[in-house]
């Protein structure tokens, strides 16, 4: 009878637990918990824009403080991807990590940030296209979200399209154990 190998030889297998997605109710809630902590990164953003270039009216240089925008996006994010989290996934205890587990490189992280755009790209496209009031768009936009949230269940490992397009994966980071309370 042959020998099996050495455990530490077997490639890890895709379904270990601490590689296994976070259900899609506790990643489409780190989802929404992240946009409210955006709103802090586009106030300060904004402000910092409308200071350097003196813009006094919210539509002024509207595109360069869109494109300013998505720059400092794409920097908050790549930053935290590559250190493995952002807050809103520190609270909700989600990691992302790529295909074998290993911290995502700028490189990585940078590419996640671009493919996570076809979250709202395609609606944007189609209400732009079709001069979609405000509404449409809104419907468009919740019925995409939805659709794409959902896609990740026909997935192998329940992975988003854009992780499984970039090479990454969100993963369930256990809670640092509480210490035990003193006795008094």
């Amino acid at each position: 009878m042959p020998a099996s190998p050495p455990a530490s030889t077997t490639p890890p297998s895709s379904a270990e637990p601490n590689l296994m997605a976070p259900s899609l109710r506790r990643r489409m809630a780190c989802w929404l918990y992240e946009g409210m902590l955006m709103f802090g990164v586009v106030f300060l953003a904004g402000y910092l824009f409308s200071t350097l270039t003196q813009t006094r009216h919210a539509l002024d240089n509207r595109h360069a403080q869109q494109a300013f925008l998505f720059v400092v996006f794409g920097i908050y994010f790549a930053w935290f991807w590559a250190k493995g989290q952002t807050l809103a996934m520190k609270t909700w205890h989600i990691r992302v990590v790529d295909r074998h587990g290993r911290a995502l490189t700028q490189a990585r992280a940078l590419l996640r940030y671009l493919l996570s755009w076809l979250w709202l790209l395609p609606p944007l496209a189609v209400s732009g296209l079709m001069g979609l009031p405000g509404g449409e768009l809104a419907v468009l936009l919740c019925g995409w979200i939805v659709v794409w949230a959902l896609l990740s269940r026909f997935h192998p490992q329940r992975q988003f399209l854009h992780d499984a397009l970039a090479g990454t994966r969100l993963v369930h980071q256990a809670p640092p154990p509480t210490p035990p309370r003193a006795k008094r």
